[in-house]
């Protein structure tokens, strides 16, 4: 069975290789979502796994180059951070109170960092012409997950409108149209 860390593992490795794709002169390109550019969507995942993830468990945030300067190096020093805590069980078992509950640090980045990462992968790939496949194991399980909770992920505000996409589309399609990316 997958732990939080092997699956952390997993998507930052996946995110590490459309990060490491990512010709220089990319940096800036527009991104989804809109009004974002490709090193914004790194800037996103720094600040709020910073905030949420660390600020929350009483942890100062890990040191971070600057995502102008550096997104390569942003995203590598937050992904080893966030590992270092994850393989920590002193911190990585410890329990606070967050939306949507109670959970571990470790519960609450597999639930929602983990996720968020798959998902912002497809779009730093969008926005610097990378490989858009995503790991087709975490498209099914985040869309099974999803789905149902389609009012209350749409009304957080964090999801755009469902984008119609064919009744046939595949389930990749299906993932980035429910979260308001045109596929």
């Amino acid at each position: 069975m997958s732990t939080p860390s092997d699956r952390f593992r997993r998507v930052a490795a996946d995110f590490t290789r459309v990060v490491g794709a990512v010709p220089d002169d990319a940096w800036d390109a527009p991104a989804p979502p809109e009004g974002w550019r490709a090193r914004d969507v790194v800037g996103h995942l720094a600040e709020w796994f910073s905030g949420l993830f660390f600020a929350t468990w009483g942890d100062p945030a890990p040191p971070l180059p600057s995502v102008e300067d550096d997104p390569a190096g942003t995203w590598a020093a937050l992904r080893d951070a966030v590992q270092a805590v994850l393989d920590d069980p002193d911190r990585a078992d410890v329990v606070r109170e967050i939306p949507p509950g109670p959970m571990t640090r470790a519960e609450a980045i597999d639930r929602l960092g983990s996720s968020d990462i798959v998902m912002h992968q497809w779009d730093l790939a969008r926005a610097t012409g990378g490989d858009e496949r995503l790991d087709p194991a975490e498209v099914h399980a985040l869309l099974a997950e999803m789905e149902p909770l389609d009012e209350v992920l749409r009304s957080s505000g964090h999801y755009g409108p469902r984008v119609e996409v064919a009744a046939d589309a595949d389930e990749q399609t299906r993932l980035i149209a429910f979260i308001g990316r045109q596929p």
